[in-house]
Order: C-alpha cells, then sequence, then structure tokens
C-alpha cells in the first residue's frame, strides 16, 4: 500500500529522534542496577556511618560536663561533615550506575525540544488513546509481572528468617542484627537481580516500539535521501556546470601552449614547458568536441600541432590537466619538443605536423 511504513529509519531520522529525545529505553535498568549497587556500597556505608556515631555519641558526655555552645556547633559541624562523607560512596555508586545504564541504551543527550512548549501536547486525545492501547496493557501486565516477582523473591528470602527471628530470644543483639541485616541484604539483592530481568524484557519491547514507531515508507526514505544528498537532476546540473566551467578555464590557456598533441581528430593535448618550473605540463586535454575546440584555438593563435596517436593517447589517458608529465613520458616528449623548435626555426611552427619519427608505444 502507497505510504505504509515498511522501511527502516534512516540515520538521518534516528538522528533526529535522539535529538528529540525518541529514543528507546526503559528506566526501569538504571532504577533496578542502582538498587543491586546500592546492596553492594550499603553496608560499607552503614559501618561508616555507625563508627562515626560512637566518636560522636562519645564526645557527648564531655558537652555535659561543660556545656559550650561553641564545642557543641563543633560536634554538630563534624557530624554532618561525617555524615556526608560516609554517603558520599553511596551516592556517587547510584550517579555512576544511572549514567552507565542511560548511555548503553542510546547514549546521553539532553533534548532541548523537549523544553519548547507545544499546544499539542495539551491534546488530552493521544493520552486517552494510550490509556487504552497496547502501550498501556504492556503497562499494565509488567505492574501485574513485577509484584507477582517480587512477592515471590520476599516470600523465598523470608520463609527462612521468620522461624529465627521467632526464637530472637535466645540470641544475642549483635547476633540478631547480624541476622536481619543479612536477610535485608539478601533480599534487596534478590529482587534487584529480578527487577534487572524483567527491566531487560521491557527494554526489548519499548526498543521495537520506538522502532516501529520510526518506521518509514519508501516515499519518505526517497524523500529524505533528496533532502540529504540533493535532488540528482539538480546534482546533475551542478555537476555539468562545473565540467563546463573547467573545460573553460583550461581552454583559456591553450594559446600559451608550446605544442598540441593531435590523435588526429578525436584527441587532443596542450602542453607547455617552462624550465623553471620543471618538467612539461598539461594546459588542456580533451576527446571529441572539447578535442575539436582545442585544435580551433591552437589554429587561431598559430600554435603547432603535432600528429602523434600513442602519445596523445597515452597523455590525455593518463595525466590530469594542471599536472606535470611523468618521467616515463619524458623521452617521447622532448622529441616532439625538440621537432617543434625546428619547425619554429624554420619559420613554418603553426599547422597539423607528422613527426619524423613518432612514438611507436608509450606505456
Amino acid at each position: 500500500m502507497a505510504g505504509e511504513k515498511t522501511e527502516q529509519p534512516t540515520p538521518q531520522k534516528l538522528k533526529k529522534a535522539k535529538q528529540e529525545g525518541q529514543i528507546g529505553r526503559s528506566q526501569d535498568i538504571g532504577a533496578w542496577f542502582g538498587m543491586l549497587a546500592a546492596s553492594i556500597v550499603l553496608p560499607r556505608t552503614l559501618g561508616s556511618t555507625m563508627q562515626h556515631s560512637q566518636e560522636l555519641m562519645a564526645k557527648v558526655p564531655d558537652v555535659i560536663a561543660d556545656p559550650d555552645p561553641q564545642v557543641a556547633m563543633d560536634i554538630l559541624k563534624d557530624g554532618m561533615m561525617s555524615a556526608a562523607w560516609a554517603v558520599l560512596p553511596l551516592a556517587l555508586t547510584m550517579m555512576a550506575v544511572g549514567i552507565a545504564a542511560a548511555g548503553a541504551q542510546g547514549g546521553i543527550r539532553v533534548a532541548t525540544k523537549l523544553f519548547i512548549p507545544k499546544f499539542s501536547r495539551l491534546n488530552p486525545l493521544p493520552g486517552i488513546k494510550k490509556m487504552f492501547g497496547p502501550q498501556s496493557l504492556w503497562e499494565g501486565t509488567k505492574a501485574l509481572v513485577k509484584t507477582g516477582v517480587l512477592g515471590g523473591v520476599l516470600y523465598l528470602t523470608m520463609k527462612d528468617i521468620v522461624p529465627l527471628l521467632m526464637t530472637a530470644g535466645q540470641l544475642q543483639i549483635g547476633a540478631l542484627l547480624g541476622v536481619i541485616d543479612d536477610a535485608v541484604l539478601s533480599l534487596i539483592r534478590a529482587a534487584a537481580v529480578a527487577g534487572i530481568v524483567m527491566a531487560a524484557a521491557d527494554y526489548f519491547v519499548v526498543r521495537r516500539r520506538t522502532n516501529k514507531q520510526l518506521r518509514m515508507s519508501k516515499e519518505e526514505v526517497k524523500q529524505e535521501h533528496k533532502n540529504t544528498e540533493g535532488d540528482p537532476h539538480v546534482k546533475g546540473q551542478i555537476r555539468a556546470r562545473q565540467m563546463a566551467m573547467a573545460r573553460n578555464r583550461q581552454m583559456a590557456d591553450v594559446p600559451t601552449a608550446d605544442v598540441v598533441l593531435v590523435n588526429p581528430t578525436h584527441v587532443a593535448v596542450a602542453l607547455r614547458y617552462d624550465p623553471e618550473r620543471g618538467a612539461p605540463r598539461v594546459l588542456a586535454k580533451g576527446r571529441g568536441a572539447t578535442a575539436q575546440k582545442i585544435r580551433e584555438l591552437a589554429a587561431e593563435h598559430r600554435i603547432p600541432m603535432v600528429q602523434d596517436v600513442p602519445l596523445a593517447r597515452a597523455l590525455e589517458k593518463s595525466v590530469e590537466v594542471g599536472m606535470e608529465i611523468p618521467a616515463d613520458f619524458y623521452g617521447a616528449v622532448a622529441k616532439v619538443l625538440a621537432f617543434v623548435m625546428s619547425l619554429k626555426a624554420k619559420g613554418s611552427a603553426a599547422g597539423v605536423h607528422r613527426p619524423p619519427n613518432p612514438t611507436p608505444a608509450v606505456a
């Protein structure tokens, strides 16, 4: 069907989608990985907090014995700094995990276009459609699965702990706290692992839905290609104008040539030799109509033309305009230039000439 979105999004479409914040990512991945990382860092954070708390509590009797406001403020300041340093590793870990999770799901980019107010966002109809669409169904299913999985994890984790807590009266307070601490950490880690598995499934569903939304029709792909690469007709016209300008530039140099090699009608190559600039240089070259124009200019400005078929073909094929001839052609071109100089010495250089010893073959 015409207009059916069957094509994968182009790189340009994906780039634009990222700029607009339309990226397939799951917010749960960062949250669950953060919880797992917190369960690893949390024991050290709590241990550090308890240690600093004990040190502060040890100073309290001294303050009560000698109630100096400055000393109390110093203790309060030390307590706040200790709490900040204790919590800092946990905060940095959570931030690093969040950044890594966002980067792994398509990179980190501030979608500035989302900050631009749009009246279309105030339209309630898209929101109502989402409430009864496939996306809402998936979100509801995900919530139910998440609740069931977390409930199962909680049950499996606590079923062995509850009997132990029922006999807590036989345990010392330190041992009891240790058991509770291990149980809480085990619960958090088990829940985090289960959450990561569910978040991975959510990520693939969201990514698939986003890619489907970004699909393009064949007409859109063609139009974007035109916008990006340019209309082929326009590019052809530009290329033709550029070639015409290049031909005009090289034609302007033909009157300054020392010799024009011809083949005898299909190919023409204009050469100029300036000892101060090095080897002979190609001023103009061409086939067909371009070769005809070069011959006409050579005849008009009395530039000698030498009919050397192998040399003319080889130079036209292998040397660009404005470049010096390669060393392989030095000998053949030197014979032609010497022949032209002999013609000029006799006063009959203009016109088309055949050298007495034409080039048999040129590499």
